[in-house]
């Protein structure tokens, strides 16, 4: 692994590990499980409850794969993990469309101004559906690149 790649991970890790405490502060002691976090999107993070989960998890990945010195294979959690976030963000949207119950109000979402009724909830679901493509498309290739390194 190369030192830029080190640096990365280890910077990836330990805002990990700020967002973790971040959120189990939000969650836990200001009982804010539920506040949006919409600069945390590279992460997974959506709402303060993600990052306690989230958090410990991408800490734990990233120093799993500086400790086995192994880039590809943190590229590899990181594109399946978006296949399985994007996935459930899409059944999520589809419920939020059919639901008579509006957890999400239109007007309180990203892209309103664009899709300025309920047509926002199709947006968001069709947003991840593409995210799941691509990160599908770069699993298998990644899976290929890092069973060929290691083998």
């Amino acid at each position: 692994m190369k030192n830029w790649n080190t640096i990365v991970l280890f910077t990836y890790g330990v805002l990990s590990l700020f967002f973790f405490i971040k959120g189990f502060r939000e969650t836990k002691i200001k009982k804010n499980a539920f506040g949006a976090t919409p600069y945390l999107f590279l992460f997974g993070i959506y709402v303060w409850g993600d990052a306690v989960v989230f958090g410990a998890f991408w800490f734990l990945v990233t120093f799993t794969s500086i400790l086995l010195n192994d880039w590809i294979l943190f590229l590899l959690i990181l594109s399946l993990f978006w296949v399985v976030r994007s996935f459930g963000e899409t059944i999520y949207w589809l419920s939020q469309q059919f639901s008579k119950v509006n957890r999400e109000p239109p007007e309180k979402l990203c892209g309103y101004k664009i899709f300025q009724n309920e047509s926002i909830w199709f947006a968001y679901q069709i947003t991840n559906q593409c995210i799941s493509v691509i990160a599908l498309v770069f699993s298998i290739y990644l899976s290929k690149v890092w069973l060929l390194s290691k083998f």
